[in-house]
């Protein structure tokens, strides 16, 4: 088997347990050097260390790290140990993460801060902590984990579908700034069975969907190779992608009652016909200027 990442040194958060797990021991098969982050790992024996223990039994290289993603300064102080150990940091996988699940009427806004705190300001504070660091080396590979709930909404998940969304937005500039760094960002959105989908999908359903199965496309999106800004779906051994289109819509122009013509319309403006990914959020300006005779271009 061809080994994609030798010589690479990754870090993986939440790699105790569940896809981290999983994302940790594939990237560490394929040759890369891996920090194995999970917040428990301060303790002897708790899983990160494991996880780091499994990998150097099969012989790789790896350290455990207990930070917590949500201290930027812990956060710094991970990514200094793993230059410190191997002189560089080219792969990081944001993959730390809680559920706080209930309906948002009974939702606590502290429940729904916290999971913010840890997928949102998590993958911020991690990916910060590298940031500047590949920009010197002009190479990068960075993951954030999405989800279909953020991408298309889940019953009770309010919090960590606003977290989920908010990574692919962060992910969707972040390629576009690091691009002349040769820095690729993308999200993946896994379908997995783990301790966070425990009690909600049926004991065969947990079954077809092993962690393991997910990680061959964390392997893909951060080789050398890997495309940037993709959002990745991956679950049971089957992988697809999700894009956020525009619609071509209408142009009113000058109206009495734009409203009314807007509500005759709409499945005009819904019609997803010739429908296009942005290439970046200008796009909007553009296409609406253009129909709207601005710019002929």
């Amino acid at each position: 088997m061809k080994k994609y990442l030798d010589g690479r040194v990754a870090i993986v958060t939440g790699a105790g347990s569940g896809l981290g797990r999983a994302h940790a021991l594939a990237l560490a098969k394929h040759g890369a050097k891996v920090v194995v982050n999970d917040i428990n790992g301060r303790h002897q024996g708790a899983p990160g260390r494991e996880v780091a223990d499994q990998i150097v039994r099969d012989g790789g290289a790896a350290i455990a790290d207990g930070g917590d993603v949500r201290d930027m300064g812990q956060m710094e102080a991970m990514v200094s140990r793993a230059i410190g150990e191997w002189g560089r940091v080219d792969i990081l996988v944001n993959n730390a993460g809680i559920l706080r699940d209930k309906s948002f009427s009974k939702m606590t806004l502290d429940d729904f801060r916290l999971v913010l705190d840890v997928h949102l300001m998590g993958a911020v504070n991690c990916t910060k902590a590298v940031w500047e660091h590949m920009r010197d080396q002009r190479y990068g590979r960075i993951v954030m984990t999405s989800s279909s709930s953020g991408l298309y909404g889940n019953f009770g998940q309010s919090n960590y579908g606003a977290a989920k969304m908010a990574v692919v937005g962060l992910m969707q500039t972040l390629s576009l700034e690091g691009e002349k760094y040769n820095i690729r960002v993308n999200c993946l959105a896994p379908s997995a069975a783990t301790a966070m989908t425990e009690g909600i999908l049926s004991a065969e359903d947990l079954e077809g969907l092993k962690p393991d199965a997910v990680s061959p496309g964390v392997v893909a999106l951060v080789e050398d190779g890997a495309p940037t800004r993709m959002i990745l779906l991956a679950g049971a051994g089957s992988f697809e992608t999700a894009n956020i289109t525009m619609t071509q819509g209408i142009h009113l122009g000058e109206t009495d009652d734009p409203v009314a013509h807007l509500l005759d319309r709409m499945d005009q403006i819904k019609d997803r016909r010739d429908e296009f990914v942005p290439a970046a959020g200008w796009d909007q300006y553009r296409l609406e200027l253009r129909k709207a005779g601005v710019l002929l271009a």
